[in-house]
This record gives C-alpha cells, structure tokens and sequence, in this order.
C-alpha cells in the first residue's frame, strides 16, 4: 500500500516529473539539509564514542578479541542510524526531523531500510571519490536534489508543507 502522505508527492509519477510538483515543497531544502546533516553526525559521532567504551570493556573481558570489531565500528552505527532512521516509519532521520524534512521515492511511497542504506553509502562514496564539490548538483536543479537522490529517485521535501 502506497503512503501518499506527501502533498504533491503522488504526482511525481505522471510524467511530468519531480518538476511538476509544488515549489513550496522544495524552500529552504538544501540549507535544512546541511543543519540537518552537522545534527546528525553529531548523534553519530556520541553513538560511536558510546559504542567504542562498550567494545573497550568487551575487548578485556574477551581478551581483546573485541577489540577487532573497532575497525567497523564508525561505518556499522552510521549506517544503522541511517538505516533504521531514513528507512523508518518518519522517513527521516532525526535530523531531517529537527529541520522539517522528509524524503519520499518518485512514486510516492517511503524508502525502506534498504534504500535508506544504498542512499547513505552513494552519498559517502561520491562525497569521497568526487570532493564535497559533488554538492553543487543541487544548484543546477529546482528540486535541490543531490546526485545520490537522482541516482535512487527520491526527493526530500519539507515536512511541514508536505502534510498540509
């Protein structure tokens, strides 16, 4: 079942594409997501110190064999939140949610886990391979979409104007 919560959001599949959609739906977007992405690397960062004093205590009670999950430590709760944040039932993460954002497919629906988690991972690898420079994809369209949003057809909107 689709969720057609999103004002506007349902249209973008009848050909006339995510540029047929309301421009309200789009103010402020890219601004809100650069705060709502310093929000989240925040919570990531304590959730990775927290998460180390746990593998810190684990790595001497088993003799330092915990101590070999450190390496994936950072990239496996990044992903998590992610993951289960994007791909949860308020399509954002709490970031996005603090900014009064939200990201829908192109048809519509929510992205699920996996998406949210391919979408993490494209942003990281084209920030990496590509320089942050592979930002200024949002100023070439009205969407403020970024390549990794085209590449999975989503668009993030504004909450508070989507739900109207």
């Amino acid at each position: 079942m689709q969720d057609r919560s999103a004002q506007g959001i349902d249209d973008m599949n009848d050909g006339r594409g995510v540029s047929g959609l309301d421009p309200r739906l789009f103010d402020s977007v890219r601004t809100n997501r650069i705060i709502a992405f310093l929000i989240d690397a925040a919570v990531i960062i304590a959730l990775t110190l927290a998460g180390g004093l746990l593998l810190l205590f684990l790595g001497l009670f088993t003799f330092g064999l915990g101590w070999l999950l450190f390496p994936v430590l950072g990239p496996g709760v990044a992903l998590a939140y992610v993951g289960f944040t994007l791909g949860g039932p308020h399509s954002a993460t709490p970031g996005m949610r603090a900014m009064g954002l939200t990201m829908r497919m192109l048809n519509g629906r929510r992205p699920d886990i996996l998406i949210a988690a391919i979408h993490a991972l494209l942003f990281w690898f084209s920030v990496s391979l590509l320089t942050p420079l592979i930002l200024l994809v949002s100023f070439f369209n009205a969407e403020k979409r970024l390549l990794h949003d085209i590449v999975l057809g989503v668009a993030v909107v504004n909450r508070g104007r989507a739900m109207d």
